[in-house]
């Protein structure tokens, strides 16, 4: 499992491309986003697209090739596989079958964003992408008596949608910290109330992914 950057190609570990460039396989995400990465650093090995939409149908092959002697490397668009993208269920049958897997440390998009947003971040919770219907109004209702530092990922198109739900669950004065575009050109990154905040991304068009860390009931 190897992390990608999560914006600036500089971020790439030395030991996350001397794995790509040994190994026999790498599964992508978005076999498109990867190549530029690839090229960047000459990287030539074969790539497979592996994602949310194919993993369950593909899994029982790809272990069956990992238990014949295939080396594997997993990538996602940014970020660490498994962390809010594909991978876990990889990992999960893969050790099930007795094969060795190593995730190598790397980018992932939360903790830059945790420790720029000036909240506690001795005792958090990762909490994902929230659901989009089924189970959302539960999920914000949750987050209000959640003592521990909070960790949201969301899309652009729905961020204001977020924090105007936000300030309607834990209340329009809870501290909160929106970071997008993680060590890219035009990073940027929020701080302030719930309405602050909400007030700021109200007046712009949002781009990029987002990363929101609001703080736990005092």
């Amino acid at each position: 499992m190897v992390p990608t950057p999560v914006g600036n190609l500089g971020d790439m570990t030395y030991r996350g491309v001397e794995v790509l460039k040994s190994v026999d396989l790498i599964l992508a995400e978005d076999t498109r986003t990867s190549r530029v990465l690839m090229q960047h650093y000459g990287i030539t090995t074969p790539l497979q697209s592996y994602h949310i939409f194919n993993e369950h149908q593909t899994v029982a092959g790809l272990v069956e090739r990992l238990l014949a002697g295939t080396t594997i490397a997993v990538v996602t668009d940014a970020g660490t596989p498994g962390i809010s993208d594909p991978g876990f269920l990889l990992v999960r049958e893969a050790v099930k079958a007795g094969i060795e897997v190593e995730c190598l440390p790397g980018a992932t998009a939360f903790v830059p964003a945790l420790i720029d947003s000036g909240l506690p971040c001795d005792r958090f919770v990762f909490l994902g992408f929230l659901p989009h219907k089924k189970g959302r109004q539960t999920a914000l209702r949750e987050l209000a008596d959640e003592q521990r530092t909070m960790i949201i990922y969301e899309s652009p198109y729905r961020l204001v949608k977020l924090l105007e739900e936000l300030s309607e669950v834990v209340g329009s004065e809870r501290r909160v910290s929106v970071s997008r575009e993680i060590s890219k050109l035009h990073a940027e990154t929020a701080r302030g109330t719930v309405e602050d905040v909400l007030t700021h991304f109200k007046q712009k068009e949002v781009k990029g992914e987002i990363v929101v860390i609001l703080s736990g009931k005092e």
